[in-house]
Order: C-alpha cells, then structure tokens, then sequence
C-alpha cells in the first residue's frame, strides 16, 4: 500500500567526498545561510547610508560568535557528560573513533564537519559578540545593529534546520499514524514528524513578517529583535513538543524540555523589548 502522507528519506549527508574530507549538508547549509545573510545586511547598510566598512568586520563577528556560542550551547546545555571527557572535541570538527583517520595521519579520530550546535548557545553568542564588536566600532547604537540583524538571521535558521533535515538529527517523535517521514538510514521503519522541516517553515513564516514590518517599525529602537526573540523561540517552543529529547537538564525539570525551558526566557526578554520600545516612542511623542 502506498501512503501518499509518508516520505522515505535516506539521502546521503555528504555532498561530495575527497579521501577522509568530505563537505557536509549541514556544512552547506551554514554557507548559504552566512552568504545571503551578508547580502541582506549590505542591503540594508546601502539604503541607510551607512559605511560598508563596518559589514566586513561585522560579518566575522557574527560568524564566529555564532558557531562559538552554537557549539559551546551544545556542550554546556546539552552534551556535557559526552565532552567533560572529550576536551579536543568541544571546539575542532572531529569525533573520536578507533578506527579512524584524518588526512591519513591523524589517527583515532574522523572529521565530522559542524555538527553538534545549539540554537539557543548561537543566540547568547550572537549578543555577546555584537557587544564585543559594538564597543570596539561604535556603529550607531547596539539595538541598531541588532534589528538589521533579525531578517537574516532568521532566514539563516531555515537554512540550517533543513540542514538538520539531511543529516535526518534532531528528529520528531514517531506520529503513530501513516503520516510523517521514514528515516530509513537510521534503520527505521516507523514514520517521524518531520520537526526539523516544521521550525524551518515557521521561520521562514518569521522572515516574511519581519521584511514586511521592517520599513515600518525600523525607527523603533529594539523593536524587530523583540520580534524576532519572541516570534523565533515561541516557533522553537512549539515545535519541540513533537520533537524527540535530545537530553540536557530535562530530567531534572520534566515538565518541559530542556529547549522549552531554554526558550522561555528568551520569548519573555523579546515580549519586554517589544513593550519598551513601543512605550520609549509614545513617550518622545509626549
């Protein structure tokens, strides 16, 4: 019988391989996400008058507070049972393996590409790296920056969820029914709900909204990143009540899980951003 609701999905993670090097959907998915993040921000810089001086070093703070904060959120929040014993692991794109090899010299351990990240750990680290880079280049003010961040950021969340999509990781719970997606190269026969594919949806859903309203609310100091805070972690929130645990702290507080606990102060910092920002322009209009 055919189910025309079920999808079978086993595609390979690598999209090309040269000896032990091989680039990863997940990889891919990064670039695309970081290079039409870069154009929309240029966009922005050029209609706002503002010196592309400032993108290029801008850019690199971004890059890498992402990926800093995103791995050390899966370390700390997630993983640290794993990596309190695998210390080189935490910030290098490898894995240890007994029979493996990098570049043929480099033996018990395989390259694995970025892999192992944390939206909520690339969040803290986006902040944290925008005020570092903030203070050392003074570019109008950090809640400026910030709201011309939020459209490519959240377009680069829909990218990476589908890179979630290919590696068939962070998986939903089986739907106990005929619909959903098989993960046949995890060895199963059950379908999933697709969860990856349902927050890389409502993201791009957050996309729109935020292009939409950004012409109208961009004189709103801190506006657009309430926003995106609350809009983006309340997606997250949802989503992960169909979602498999990926572990963490939850044991201990089992009323959500730990990306639902996670989430919720960030969807209340963005509900208090929104209703600032609102009330700090009523009252200049006082």
């Amino acid at each position: 019988m055919i189910y025309l609701l079920q999808i079978k999905w086993a595609p390979s993670e690598i999209l090309f391989q040269i000896g032990s090097f091989g680039l990863h959907y997940y990889s891919l998915m990064f670039v695309i996400a970081f290079s039409l993040g870069y154009k929309i921000v240029e966009k922005y810089f050029v209609e706002e008058n503002v010196s592309k001086d400032y993108l290029e070093p801008l850019f690199v703070y971004m890059v890498l507070s992402t990926l800093l904060g995103a791995r050390l959120g899966e370390v700390f929040f997630y993983s640290w049972d794993y990596y309190q014993d695998h210390f080189l692991e935490i910030l290098l794109p490898i894995r240890e393996n007994t029979n493996g090899s990098i570049l043929g010299f480099i033996k018990g351990y395989e390259f694995t590409g970025f892999r192992g990240l944390a939206s909520h750990g690339a969040a803290i680290g986006i902040i944290i790296g925008i005020i570092i880079f903030q203070i050392k280049h003074k570019l109008k003010s950090t809640l400026w920056i910030f709201d011309r961040l939020t459209v490519a950021v959240t377009l680069g969340g829909v990218f990476i969820r589908l890179g979630n999509f290919f590696n068939s990781e962070i998986v939903g719970k089986y739907t106990s029914s005929d619909f959903g997606v098989i993960f046949e190269n995890r060895g199963e026969i059950l379908p999933r709900h697709p969860a990856q594919l349902y927050e890389s949806i409502g993201y791009l859903l957050l996309f729109f909204i935020l292009r939409k309203i950004y012409s109208k609310v961009k004189h709103l100091p801190g506006y657009l990143l309430g926003v995106f805070l609350s809009g983006i972690f309340t997606i997250r929130f949802i989503v992960e009540f169909v979602k498999e645990s990926q572990g963490g702290f939850e044991s201990y507080f089992p009323l959500f899980s730990t990306g639902q606990w996670l989430s919720i102060p960030l969807i209340i910092s963005g509900l208090f951003i929104i209703y600032k920002s609102i009330n700090n322009k009523l009252d200049s209009l006082n």
